[in-house]
């Protein structure tokens, strides 16, 4: 039994999730926390230390049933709706995706709106809604008010989600997320699409990245802030204002595996269509009302190298055999490109994500 109308959190295994579960237990906000039922999120709420405030409800959120079922049982002061299939997951079965992006949160506002209409609805976002990004131009910093102009499905179903939560008429807030990062090395995924994901990006495309703590930080904030009705901008500080190969230079750097990642390709200055849909970010406003900004990039990359220790020395044996595949890897390799074209290379290796 809570001891306080609790604050629901979906996609609580994920990332994210996990981060937000601890972030608002840790402001001694008692949560219900809910993700689909595989063994592994089973085994992970089982891993968790015992908590009488934090109490784990399975449920599949494109089942309208379930989505009711979930809030009539929490009774909920607060949702933090997380869940989602991301880039490049999201490619591979576009239909699963909008079921959970967009579906999903049509199913779960209703059942707020029915069922706990005095809860607050936070809501996560992408700016991914804001579509290709080219820095040529010289379009500022991505805002509040920047407009919506989706380049992919991902971001077509963000901004579709963003449209049914600000019809709904109980309190809503929604921040729009920069590139996620954690210092978890073990959580790094390294599986074949996210690497050609990650290769097919310009090398200087601009990135706005966040530690995930900071954006636990920023969503457990966002549950009591005075903020209700507003869009908010999650990045972290001024360092986090980086480019593609900055990430991947300096995440391998911090592992060891220097020389890890070859020179990509750069975007085209003059196609503003072939950029990918990320860019730097004004958090101001954010980080005024959340206060969640801790986490530089540096201290992030000195985190990961006191993580990996000694064994530093050792994946510094990596990084050659690594730089070698990837370059076999590359989804430009044998293409004769000057300019990378992520939605191109997303294109060829998931057909469906076209449509």
């Amino acid at each position: 039994m809570l001891s306080e109308a609790p604050v629901l959190v979906t996609g609580a295994c994920g990332l994210v999730g996990r981060a937000t579960v601890a972030a608002l237990r840790a402001r001694g906000l008692p949560v219900v926390a809910t993700d689909l039922g595989s063994k592994a999120n089973r085994e992970h709420a089982a891993s968790l230390p015992a908590d009488r405030d934090l109490a784990w409800r399975w449920a599949d959120l494109t089942s309208p049933e379930q989505a009711r079922g979930l809030v009539k049982a929490s009774a909920p002061r607060a949702v933090v709706h997380l869940a989602a299939v991301i880039p490049p997951a999201c490619y591979t079965n576009p239909r699963l995706a909008e079921a959970v992006n967009v579906g999903g949160t049509r199913n779960l506002t209703e059942a707020v709106v029915d069922h706990a209409p005095q809860a607050r609805f936070v809501h996560a976002s992408s700016v991914a809604v804001h579509g290709s990004r080219n820095p040529h131009r010289g379009l500022g910093l991505l805002g509040a008010d920047t407009p919506l102009a989706p380049s992919d499905l991902y971001g077509r179903h963000k901004a579709a989600a963003e449209e049914i939560v600000r019809a709904i008429e109980t309190p809503r807030t929604v921040l729009r997320l920069g590139g996620v990062m954690t210092t978890d090395v073990s959580s790094a995924g390294n599986d074949p699409d996210t690497s050609y994901f990650s290769a097919s990006l310009p090398d200087d495309g601009r990135i706005q990245t966040v530690d995930v703590r900071d954006v636990a930080r920023a969503f457990a904030a966002a549950v009591d802030a005075d903020v209700a009705g507003e869009i908010l901008m999650i990045g972290g500080d001024a360092s986090h204002r980086l480019v593609q190969r900055d990430i991947a230079v300096g995440y391998t750097g911090a592992l060891g595996m220097d020389g890890a990642v070859p020179e990509g390709l750069p975007g085209d200055p003059d196609d503003d269509a072939a950029w990918f849909a990320t860019d730097w970010m004004d958090t101001a406003r954010a980080q005024e009302a959340l206060d969640f900004q801790r986490v530089s990039w540096p201290q992030l990359l000195e985190e990961i190298r006191e993580q990996v220790g000694w064994k530093r020395y050792l994946l510094r044996l990596v990084g050659p055999p690594m730089h070698a595949l990837a370059v076999r890897r590359s989804p430009y390799a044998g293409t004769g490109r000057a300019h990378a074209d992520p939605w191109e290379a997303v294109e060829r290796r998931w057909p469906a994500a076209a449509s």
